[in-house]
């Protein structure tokens, strides 16, 4: 077994995946330059945003996985199965995470302004993602790789 590191470049359905997630991450950022007038280039490895990158990367891989090894394949299994766990995730765990971060930020803003020494450092927000958002990047996906296999 002969591993070069290079050859993952040749893999087209890592190259493909991979695709969809910068596609992805490039929408956030022209999106939010749309809605808040301002470029955060924070946007093009952050999480959460329109549309989710996790859906648009997972169901990539799928979708290939789908068209090269077929949906009764053990290979499209695994894969529809982790894209599941990853987009309930997204949608589900780390969004509640968070709106718990929105929360402690309150406090903590709360209780700086009322004199308390409190030193605490700001809790990342935008961490999940909407079901419409996870549908958007899904749907995303689903498109790059159907084109692009």
């Amino acid at each position: 077994m002969n591993l070069e590191i290079m050859d993952i470049f040749e893999n087209q359905i890592i190259m493909i995946t991979m695709v969809a997630w910068v596609v992805a991450q490039s929408l956030k950022l022209i999106i939010d330059k749309i809605r808040f007038k301002r470029v955060d280039f924070t946007r093009i490895v952050g999480a959460g945003g329109m549309p989710s990158s996790h859906s648009a990367f997972v169901t990539a891989l799928a979708t290939v996985i789908a068209i090269r090894h077929g949906l009764n394949s053990t290979e499209f299994s695994l894969a529809f199965a982790f894209a599941g766990v990853v987009m309930y995730d997204a949608a589900g765990v780390r969004r509640s995470t968070g709106a718990q971060a929105k929360i402690l930020n309150k406090i903590v803003q709360d209780l700086y302004s009322k004199e308390h020494t409190v030193k605490v450092e700001r809790l990342k927000e935008l961490i999940g993602h909407s079901p419409i958002e996870v549908f958007a990047g899904a749907i995303l996906g689903f498109f790059i790789a159907f084109f692009l296999a």
